[in-house]
């Protein structure tokens, strides 16, 4: 193994992708366990199972999180995602609310920031982290579009990052709020559930237009003053933070594309009851569950099937190697980072 020097004074090592970082263990010996923990597995489960011990496999887990998310998941400049989606999970540190600025492109976890509070300026903070990461390999790279909830914070942080992208407001939230408001109500929900799904199924912005005057005109006409009423003719009011995604064909007009990728975070942080540690360790974990995603390999069915690997092969077109976690280690080569 060599140890080399960047331009930029950087170490980096050179290394054959069957050891480890530091040589901690071979990477076939441990590959199966680092596995488990894309179900959350907790340390002293692997410990018991597959031997050494806890604190083994969890160092073993925050390594893979010192390299870089976006440098070691997307390896092209032509593969950097046009349009983008990001949201806030909301978490706990040590008993306090916390935040985790979540950014997804391409079916893969691009950026995962743990924060204070959800503000401008700490939001802006974690955000940054991923341009920080994508310039890297791209210096004029901007997005055309981010889809986000109705946030002002969160669109604000993106702007103040990239000046030129197109807040996309998602469409599905402002159903939500609809949806909350008339649960008891099922044949009112259906009924304002086809209107509403209706406009957002235009196929140009004249339509969507007019349908959205429609729905407006129903909603003054046949509910009853009051919050549904207010949440209806609210989604209306949004037409022109909706009508947006309409000039970009591509863009994600909902937010489903990261809800399933926020429901992984949310699953494993709910089963590990939260953060207790210290800030960075907190960080490194979020990172490596942001690469254990990108990286692991679908089910043996949707492989034969459709010949899909993992979302890394999705973004990229390719493989370094067939197993999942020698096919991380190459791609982190230089942590990730250009020299």
């Amino acid at each position: 193994m060599r140890r080399i020097r960047s331009h930029a004074g950087n170490a980096f090592q050179i290394r054959p992708s069957f050891v480890m970082p530091y040589m901690i263990a071979n990477t076939d010996e441990i590959e199966k366990g680092l596995y488990l923990r894309r179900w959350g597995v907790p340390f002293d489960a692997l410990a018991y199972v597959l031997g050494h011990d806890a604190m083994f496999w969890y160092r073993a887990y925050l390594s893979l999180g010192r390299n870089s998310i976006v440098g070691t998941t997307i390896k092209k400049q032509e593969n950097l995602p046009e349009h983008l989606l990001s949201d806030e999970k909301h978490t706990w540190f040590q008993g306090e609310k916390a935040y985790v600025t979540t950014t997804v492109g391409n079916g893969c976890l691009l950026g995962a920031a743990l924060v204070a509070n959800a503000d401008t300026i700490s939001l802006h903070q974690g955000y940054c982290q991923f341009k920080e990461e994508i310039e890297n390999i791209s210096q004029s790279y901007s997005p055309k579009t981010v889809n986000t909830d109705g946030w002002e914070a969160t669109q604000n942080a993106w702007l103040a990052l990239f000046p030129t992208v197109k807040i996309i407001l998602c469409f599905l939230h402002s159903f939500l709020k609809i949806q909350t408001s008339c649960k008891r109500q099922k044949d009112l929900l259906r009924e304002i559930a086809d209107k509403v799904w209706n406009s957002y199924q235009s196929s140009t912005i004249a339509s969507f237009g007019q349908r959205i005057r429609r729905l407006r005109e129903w909603g003054t006409e046949h509910l009853n003053p009051g919050y549904l009423q207010d949440k209806v003719l609210s989604l209306c009011k949004k037409y022109p933070l909706f009508r947006t995604a309409y000039l970009f064909p591509q863009c994600h007009r909902t937010s489903n594309a990261l809800d399933r990728l926020m429901n992984y975070q949310d699953r494993i942080l709910y089963a590990m009851q939260y953060f207790h540690g210290d800030w960075d360790s907190a960080q490194l974990y979020l990172r490596a569950m942001a690469l254990l995603w990108n990286f692991h390999p679908y089910c043996a069915k949707l492989r034969e099937a459709e010949g899909r690997h993992s979302p890394f092969k999705d973004a990229n077109g390719f493989l370094y190697h067939e197993n999942w976690l020698h096919n991380l280690l190459i791609a982190a080569s230089m942590g990730g980072r250009r020299c």
